[in-house]
């Protein structure tokens, strides 16, 4: 990999007609550009949700509810929290991925791959 920043710069077009420019800077840095997603009011409403249900399991625990009750309600907020994170996933391949591939941009795809396997685990 060479010395040189590279600087690529892209838009978005999203389905409400919004189109978003943004700038990929040096290469070798970790892939930080920021820009609005189709979903992310449902993903913010999900997270919210998610969050709302941690704090009244953190009440069940300090009230000294059964174990079992928190378990389930700690498996519905993972299962929900999973399902945010493939809205994402799926969200980001249909904007920065697909516009990566256009652009020849092979360090996205890396990064992606990374994010997937730390989502997996």
């Amino acid at each position: 990999m060479s010395d040189m920043k590279d600087t690529h710069t892209h838009v978005h077009v999203l389905e409400d007609g919004t189109v978003i420019t943004h700038s990929h800077g040096d290469r070798g840095q970790e892939h930080t550009h920021t820009h609005t997603h189709a979903q992310t009011k449902a993903v913010l409403n999900r997270l919210s949700r998610a969050i709302g249900h941690m704090e009244s399991i953190k009440r069940m625990v300090e009230e000294g509810r059964d174990c079992t009750e928190v378990l389930i309600q700690l498996s519905a907020v993972k299962s929900a929290i999973n399902n945010t994170g493939k809205i994402i996933l799926q969200d980001h391949i249909e904007h920065c991925i697909v516009d990566a591939v256009e652009h020849g941009d092979k360090d996205a795809i890396r990064e992606l791959e990374r994010a997937i396997d730390r989502f997996m685990k």
